[in-house]
C-alpha cells in the first residue's frame, strides 16, 4: 500500500457549528489530488487545523504521514512535521507593503531589505514556478491583482518542499477565469513536485481543473462520497 500523507478515521470535532465536524474515513496518498466539497469556511478552518495537528479531534484519529497527531510530543516535534505541509489560505498572512520577492524570501530569511542574493534567487525561482509574471517580482503586493496574490500564497506554501498542500477555499476570491488559471498553476506545481493536494472548495470548475478526485462531505454522518462530475447539477459560469 502506498504511504499516506493524511488520514482521518471516525473523527469528530466540536467547534460551535450547527453540528460537530465529522469525517468517517479519509485517506490521501502521496501525489494524490483530492477535492472535498461540503465544508463552509469555519468547517474548512477546523479541517485544516486537524490535518496539521494544530488541534486534536474530540474522537477518532488524525494521522499525518502514518503518524497520529496525538503522538506529537512538543513544539519542536510539531514544527518539524508541519514543515511537510503547505497551506494556501487567505488566513495566511502576506505583507502587502513588501514585494513579491520579499514575501517569498521570508520563507528562508528575515533579512529581506533586500534579500541576500541566494535567497533572492530562491524567491525568484518560486515566483516563476507558480506563474507570477517577472515584471511583478519587485512590485508591492498592494499593486497586484487577486490571482497574482494567490499565486504568491502558493509560492509560500511550497517554499519548504512540503509533501502535501492544503487549499482552503483558495478559489473563493477569484473570478471564473482566474480560478481556472490558478488551478492550472496548482496542478503544474503538484505534477512537477509530485505533491499531494487536498482542496476544500465549493467550486466545481476549480476542482475539475485541478484534475482532482471529488468527494462530497455529508455533515450528519461524516461520510465522504464520490462526487464524480457535476455534483451541483450545473457548471460554474
Amino acid at each position: 500500500m502506498t504511504a499516506s500523507v493524511l488520514e482521518f478515521a471516525a473523527v469528530a470535532k466540536n467547534y460551535g457549528g450547527l453540528r460537530p465536524l465529522r469525517i468517517s474515513q479519509l485517506r490521501v496518498e502521496a501525489g494524490q489530488r483530492t477535492a472535498i466539497v461540503g465544508f463552509d469556511r469555519p468547517a474548512a478552518e477546523v479541517f485544516v487545523n486537524l490535518a496539521t495537528g494544530a488541534t486534536l479531534p474530540d474522537a477518532g484519529t488524525v494521522a499525518m504521514f502514518d503518524r497520529p497527531t496525538s503522538a506529537i510530543t512538543d513544539s519542536t516535534d510539531w514544527l518539524t512535521t508541519i514543515d511537510r505541509i503547505g497551506i494556501v489560505s487567505e488566513r495566511a498572512v502576506l505583507l502587502e507593503q513588501l514585494t513579491v520577492v520579499q514575501n517569498l524570501a521570508m520563507s528562508f530569511t528575515l533579512d529581506i531589505e533586500p534579500p541576500p542574493p541566494a535567497e533572492r534567487l530562491r524567491a525568484e525561482a518560486l515566483a516563476q514556478e507558480v506563474g507570477v509574471a517577472e515584471s511583478a517580482w519587485d512590485a508591492a503586493l498592494t499593486g497586484l491583482d487577486t490571482l497574482a496574490a494567490m499565486r504568491v500564497r502558493l509560492g509560500r506554501a511550497i517554499a519548504l518542499d512540503p509533501a502535501v498542500v492544503l487549499l482552503e477555499h483558495a478559489s473563493a476570491p477569484l473570478s471564473a477565469e482566474a480560478s481556472a488559471a490558478f488551478a492550472a498553476s496548482v496542478r503544474a506545481v503538484a505534477e512537477g513536485r509530485r505533491l499531494a493536494v487536498i482542496a476544500l472548495t465549493a467550486d466545481e470548475s476549480f476542482a475539475r481543473a485541478l484534475g482532482a478526485a471529488v468527494l462530497v462531505h455529508e455533515p450528519a454522518s461524516g461520510r465522504l462520497r464520490d462526487g464524480g462530475r457535476g455534483w451541483f447539477g450545473r457548471r460554474r459560469r
